[in-house]
């Protein structure tokens, strides 16, 4: 009886994998088994690797002070021909387009003409306190009207604090050479709904100005507004505005424009009535459709008297690259008279705000892709190019064998 049971403990063990099987070698006569003993759980000694040595390099023979030399000049101009190409690649990116004629990526600050809103401490010793201060024009022509706001704020939290503007005077700038007028013009800033103010009691001071009816209709140059803030009831503080005056415009937009495609290009041609002769210097905005700006134009050319048109040009390839949505908006437009001495420097020309002159439907195929040319672009053109050409025949040439003897040519 235990000779099953012995049995029936082996398969048992068997089934379970703690007995292995064991092997009978193939010669009777050695009657006892050999076991396969299980592999040791514990990792076998990890052998150090052994990587083939490489193949012995022959050493590198040492350069001749001629070789050396030449590898040096080769390296110097390598650099020289890299500065041409990309002096050369940077004028034609930033010339394509005419100076008149630009993107208005060109020209972040000149997107929209009104004045950005400020900020600066209240005084020296205050500056947990900042004011917010914005005007809504910096040049002021006969009898237009300037508006200017205050307000206050925690510097730290941008947080609207309690602000009034006790007291305001408008004078001649003191850089200002000749004063037309000495005595300083008391002006009113109010919180209340009224005389320019939007909306009562949210903060915001406004204060009106109109030079021509306030003391100032012979005055040409800029005017200064000193004004005094007293915030959170007790702190007091105070900051200026200034705006230049022309009391009489040289010349008066008509408000009349007429489009054409001259050259592969759009031109828009403003009417003018000019009082004055000399140099205007001119420039509008231009959106697409959706009245997103894309272009920013200028003008700038002598004009005579009598009725006149200020050109502006919408480049061809700037069309092409921008592929802006049609009918193109002109807005925007503003300009003065240049003085070639004196102070002030300009005579302001009455501003055209807003929207000016839509045009019409225009498909890209009517305008050229031509990069812009001119005598001037052409010349530096060439000259640059030859700095490439010349800086790559010396690369080639210090790339290739020496000619017996003779090294380079030039050195950068």
């Amino acid at each position: 009886m235990l000779v099953p049971l012995v049995l029936g403990a082996g398969g048992l063990l068997l089934s379970v994998g703690l007995i292995r099987p064991v092997a009978w070698t193939e010669d009777p006569s050695t009657p006892e088994p050999v076991s396969q003993v299980a592999p040791s759980r514990e990792p076998p000694p990890r052998l150090a690797s052994v990587s083939p040595r490489p193949a012995a390099q022959p050493e590198a023979a040492p350069l001749s002070p001629e070789e050396a030399e030449r590898l040096e000049q080769k390296q110097l101009w390598e650099k020289r021909l890299e500065r041409a190409r990309f002096t050369y690649d940077s004028y034609v990116q930033s010339t394509r387009y005419p100076p008149e004629s630009r993107s208005i990526k060109e020209h972040p600050d000149q997107v929209y003409p009104a004045q950005p809103e400020r900020k600066q401490p209240l005084a020296k010793g205050q500056r947990d306190i900042a004011l917010k201060l914005k005007q809504d024009k910096l040049f002021v022509v006969g009898d237009e009207v300037v508006r200017f706001f205050v307000g206050c704020e925690n510097a730290n939290s941008d947080q609207p604090l309690p602000c009034e503007v006790h007291s305001a005077v408008a004078h001649e700038a003191p850089h200002m050479a000749a004063a037309a007028n000495s005595s300083p013009v008391p002006l009113d800033f109010n919180d209340s709904g009224r005389n320019g103010d939007e909306v009562a009691g949210d903060s915001t001071w406004t204060g009106s100005f109109q030079p021509a009816r306030q003391g100032f209709a012979l005055f040409e140059g800029t005017l200064r507004v000193d004004f005094r803030v007293r915030a959170n009831g007790n702190t007091e503080g105070g900051a200026f505005f200034d705006i230049m005056f022309t009391p009489a415009p040289p010349a008066t937009f008509t408000g009349k424009v007429r489009e054409v495609v001259e050259q592969g290009s759009l031109q828009l041609y403003v009417g003018l009535q000019v009082r004055k002769p000399g140099r205007y210097v001119m420039a509008g905005r231009v959106d697409d459709e959706a009245g997103i700006p894309f272009a920013y134009v200028s003008f700038n050319e002598e004009l005579e008297a009598g009725a006149r048109e200020v050109k502006f040009t919408v480049f061809g390839r700037l069309l092409h690259d921008e592929n802006p949505a049609f009918p193109l908006k002109l807005r925007d437009v503003e300009g003065f008279l240049l003085r070639e001495q004196g102070d002030p420097d300009r005579e302001v020309v009455k501003s055209l705000l807003g929207p000016v002159h839509t045009t019409r439907e225009y498909t890209l195929e009517g305008f050229s892709q031509e990069e812009w040319m001119s005598e001037e672009r052409e010349r530096y053109l060439k000259e640059l190019g030859k700095d490439v050409n010349d800086a790559q025949q010396q690369v080639d040439e210090l790339s290739g064998p020496p000619k017996g003897n003779q090294g380079p040519t030039r050195s950068p």
